[in-house]
Formats: structure tokens, C-alpha cells, sequence
């Protein structure tokens, strides 16, 4: 299961929550190549290290051939298709999103650009030019409520998948 969106939208809440939940491994990618030190350098204008793709594919490699793991990252377009049996794009309302990301200190470009991509669904873009359309899905990001509907929507999936597949 793959969990991806713009910064912001819930990624990681829903991802923890997910596995606690259906007894899953959780990934959050940023934290792995933080942990991992899985960087190619720094990023001046966003403040930020870019990430060593290769690597972080290298250092997941393993757990992912395992199964029952969910991956939180925001993009998607260098890890392998064969990872993914569902990949959940989430979205959040702009105004919403503007607030969250301005309580984590991004301010400038680095904000307005991530506006922008959800703006332009960016990452739902990325998701389906990588992955079948069919298990592609876009779900609402913006309250509590939407949280436990994706949750059990997703606990569902889950759940059907392990009949079709066991």
C-alpha cells in the first residue's frame, strides 16, 4: 500500500493509524533516509537534502519483496511498479493545506510551490503515469471524519485483497 499526496495532507497520520490498525509495517520514507543518511545533497532553495532514490529502493528492496508494508512518501515515480498492489493519493482543500504547511514553517517558494502542486494534482498525475490507472485512488484529506472514512475505506480494500489473494 502506498500512501502519497503533497506535504500536508495526512500522509503519515493515515499511514500510522493504517497500521496500527490492520497489523501492517509502516514506512515513512523521509524518516528511512534521514535514518539512513540516503542523500544526494542539499537543496539551498527548499531547504531541504534531496534524496538518493537508488539507495532508498536498495534499503526498502528487501521489506517490500516481504509484503504487508504501507510507504509514505509524497512522490512516486522512482519506486518499482511491482512494490504497489494499491496506491491512495491523498487531497487536501488549499486554504486547509496553506495553514498546515505554514504551522511547519514553510514560508516562500517552498510553500507556494507546494500549493501549487496540489493546485495541479501533481502527484495524482505522477501516481497514474507510474502506475496502472485502476489502483490509483484519489481520497479527501481535509477533517477527522475524512480520516476515518479513508481508514475504513482502506481497511476494506485490505481486507478483500487478502481474500482474493490468500
Amino acid at each position: 500500500v502506498w500512501s502519497a499526496g503533497t506535504p500536508g495532507v495526512g500522509k503519515t497520520t493515515l499511514g500510522k493509524e493504517l497500521a496500527t490498525r490492520v497489523g501492517l509495517s509502516y514506512v515513512n520514507v523521509g524518516d528511512l533516509a534521514k535514518e539512513g543518511e540516503l542523500y544526494e545533497g542539499f537543496d539551498e532553495e527548499y531547504d531541504c537534502p534531496i534524496l538518493d532514490e537508488d539507495r532508498v529502493v536498495d534499503e526498502l528492496e528487501d521489506r517490500m519483496s516481504q509484503g504487508g508494508v504501507i510507504v509514505d512518501y509524497h512522490g512516486c515515480d522512482f519506486f518499482p511498479e511491482r512494490w504497489f498492489h494499491i496506491v491512495f493519493v491523498l487531497r487536501t482543500d488549499n486554504s486547509c493545506l496553506y495553514d498546515r504547511l505554514q504551522s511547519r514553517g514553510y514560508t516562500g517558494k517552498k510553500l507556494q510551490d507546494n500549493i501549487q502542486c496540489e493546485i495541479f494534482q501533481t502527484l495524482y498525475e505522477e501516481a497514474v503515469l507510474s502506475y496502472k490507472k485502476e489502483i490509483v485512488h484519489q481520497l479527501p484529506s481535509n477533517t477527522p471524519e475524512d480520516l476515518e472514512r479513508n481508514l475504513d475505506q482502506i481497511m476494506q480494500w485490505i481486507e478483500q485483497w487478502m481474500k482474493d489473494n490468500n
